[in-house]
């Protein structure tokens, strides 16, 4: 007959030792297992003997068929001469419960990270309300973690305000453009933002000869008061200095009559006789034909 099945434990019938048989009942045969610090599934010929099990796991009065100890329908062996097991040993009844899937939290706190969920045996209840309460405080550096990446948001929320902010300017300008452009040329519009009576503006020919015209048409006065409040046109010196030709004349005829003349005259229109005119001018009358 063979002897325990026990770790470092040599005993069998033939010292005068009892043994006995494991459980056929899984959840008792399973303690007995967890208990002698073995991973194997028992057969029918395993055995532990008498010195595994304490005092109080046998019937007091009741005896086996062959003279020896009885152990009680519950008993369960705990004194082995061993290491620590990796868990507790099983002293006490308990009901092993199927394993059920859990179902997996879609979102996480910041103070868990991750710790695997596990129904703490007996024994281990405390040591594991520790660790779970030490887990749950939050952790310092995903608080910051989490404060720096809401006020990233905010300020990239802010940018693309600004940015939309600037794509509607930017269109209202272009349409301003090109409703300049209707009646202005590029060197006028460019001179728009220049500042006032700026000499670094550079006219084009075109606009020198609408310039030419614009003062024909509505005399000196009219053309400085245009000037005055900002309608991009070249000075009277600058229109005299784009002139190819210039002569002077002394005439008695007012710039309008001039201009009906067609002749490409030009006068200050210090005339007597004209309905606008620039009094203040100590020269003489300048036509100026081009």
């Amino acid at each position: 007959m063979g002897g325990c099945s026990a770790p470092n434990c040599s005993n069998s019938t033939c010292i005068g030792k009892q043994l006995f048989r494991f459980p056929k009942e899984p959840v008792r045969k399973k303690k007995w297992v967890v208990n002698c610090r073995r991973d194997f599934e028992p057969t029918p010929h395993s055995r532990l003997c008498q010195d595994h099990f304490e005092l109080s796991q046998f019937e007091e009065i009741a005896r086996s068929p062959a003279g020896g100890k009885k152990l009680k329908p519950n008993a369960v062996p705990t004194l082995f001469s061993v290491g620590d097991p990796p868990y507790p040993v099983v002293s006490a009844a308990y009901t092993l419960l199927p394993l059920k899937h859990e179902t997996v939290e879609k979102e996480l706190n910041f103070g868990d990270h991750g710790y695997a969920r596990r129904t703490p045996l007996p024994g281990m209840e405390e040591q594991d309300g520790d660790r779970t309460a030490e887990n749950q405080q939050p952790c310092t550096q995903c608080c910051l973690l989490k404060k720096q990446l809401e006020q990233e948001m905010q300020h990239t929320a802010r940018l693309q305000r600004e940015a939309e902010e600037m794509k509607k300017r930017l269109y209202r300008l272009d349409r301003i453009e090109k409703g300049l452009q209707n009646f202005l040329y590029e060197d006028q519009i460019r001179a728009l933002s220049l500042t006032k009576r700026s000499r670094r503006a550079v006219w084009s020919p075109e606009t020198i000869l609408k310039a030419r015209k614009i003062r024909c048409a509505i005399g000196t006065k009219g053309y400085d008061y245009l000037r005055e409040i900002g309608y991009p046109l070249p000075s009277y010196r600058t229109l005299c200095n784009r002139v190819e030709t210039k002569i002077l004349v002394t005439t008695d005829m007012s710039c309008e009559e001039l201009a009906e003349l067609g002749l490409g005259l030009m006068t200050t229109c210090d005339s007597p006789t004209g309905a606008v005119g620039n009094n203040n001018d100590e020269e003489e009358l300048i036509g100026v034909l081009s």
